[in-house]
Parts: structure tokens; sequence; C-alpha cells
């Protein structure tokens, strides 16, 4: 059997939004709204069916989840590079009413350089959280930055034993002002809910980093939207990143 020379043509990628029933446009519409503003997934709901888009609550929430790790990893070579300062802390919330801890770290730019979602609040949840960050920034500390936990100094001089570990009273004021951003955005929301008990963490996980992701997007620490007027910035960064996905 004589096979042929010829190449086939290149496919391009398949689109993140192919196969969906609505236009990418109004699904980025809902992702921006629900990240961006301290609503519901209902009022995102009632806002779409006031502009003639009819589509369940369930269905943006099924949106957010699909959609926002999408962007995140899009986004993150247009990312600056975390200052070499890390405020850290955690704080929890409620998750299907059980509280979850929370770990964030801010740099001295203001810049969230990540987040976890954690069942615990220990030295594996910390040590976890630290390698997570390093790694996804690709980036060492130089100075950390945290309260009286008892689990920090161990880990810390495991992971980063160059940096300088800070421990102060008021000194980590940056990251736990910063933690109450985080509960005014779920107040609305009056916990993190979803109907599947075994997705709670992912969806905990996937909303918290993507408030994370829209708060350094509004502080311009990404090179998105850089030439839309301030107001117009985040919806400018969405339609260019949504053509990446």
């Amino acid at each position: 059997m004589k096979h042929s020379n010829r190449r086939r043509p290149v496919q391009p990628p398949r689109s993140a939004f192919a196969g969906f029933q609505f236009p990418p446009d109004v699904i980025m519409v809902a992702v921006r709204l629900y990240l961006r503003y301290n609503l519901s997934y209902r009022d995102v709901e009632e806002l779409l069916l006031e502009r003639g888009v009819e589509v369940d609550h369930v269905t943006v929430f099924r949106w957010v989840q699909r959609f926002t790790p999408l962007l995140v990893d899009a986004a993150r070579f247009c990312r600056h590079a975390p200052g070499d300062r890390w405020f850290t802390d955690e704080t929890y919330v409620k998750v299907n009413g059980v509280w979850r801890f929370v770990y964030r770290a801010v740099d001295q730019h203001g810049q969230v350089t990540d987040v976890l979602v954690s069942a615990r609040r220990d030295a594996v949840a910390a040590r976890r959280f630290l390698r997570r960050a390093m790694a996804t920034m690709k980036v060492r500390p130089a100075e950390v930055i945290t309260d009286a936990a008892p689990v920090y100094p161990a880990v810390l001089d495991d992971l980063v034993p160059s940096a300088w570990h800070h421990v102060e009273r008021h000194a980590n004021n940056r990251v736990e002002a910063d933690h109450s951003q985080l509960k005014h955005r779920l107040r609305p929301m009056r916990g993190l809910q979803t109907a599947q008990t075994a997705q709670t963490a992912q969806t905990a996980q996937t909303i918290i980093a993507g408030h994370a992701f829209m708060q350094n997007l509004r502080r311009g620490h990404y090179e998105l939207g850089i030439d839309a007027p301030r107001g117009l910035r985040v919806a400018a960064a969405l339609a260019e990143l949504a053509t990446a996905i």
C-alpha cells in the first residue's frame, strides 16, 4: 500500500468555547461580573436577563468554574514578577457550612502571589502553600513576614533557608487588611456553596483564586488591557484572554 507524502493541514487549536450554546462574549461578561463585583450567581442571572440573555444561575456557576482557571493560566505569561518580600497569613471561609482555611501571600507591591484552600491549619498546609507559590511564580522570597504561628520557622528553614523570617507585632497588617477584601467579596454568597460535596474544595479554590486574579488585574500586575481607560481595563483584559483560550 502506497503512503502519500502530503502533509495533513495543521488544525487550529480547539477553542475552549466550542460546544457552548452561548457566544464567548456573553460567557466572558458573566464570568467578569461574578469575579469583579459582589454578586451572587442569581444576581448575574438577573443582570443578564435585563440585557436579553436568558441563562440559569447554575450555568453561570459552571462557566465560572470552567473558565476561571483557563483565564488565570492564559494570563500567566503577562503577569509581573512578584516582589521579594512576602506577607503571608491565613484566614478562614465557610464552604458548604464548614470552615476552611485560606493561605494567602501578598508582596510589597500589593500583588497576591498565590492562594490555597486547606481543611487544616498546620505545617503540612503551610509547606504545601509556600512550595506551590514558589513553583507557580518561579521566585523565592528574600523575606517572609508572618504572624507568630509556630509552624512557620521550621517550614521556612526547610524551603527557603536564605530568607529572613520576620515576626513582629503589626508587621503582617498588609496581608491581614487584604483578607478583608476577600471576605467582603464572599459575603453575598453566604459561604461558598456547591451541591456536590466532593467538589467543595476545588470550587472554593477556583473562586478564591479568581478573586485574587481579578484583584491583581485591577491593580495593574498584568500587561493586559494597558491601552484601555482604567475603568475598562478588566473588560479589555478578559477580551484579550478570551482569544487565547
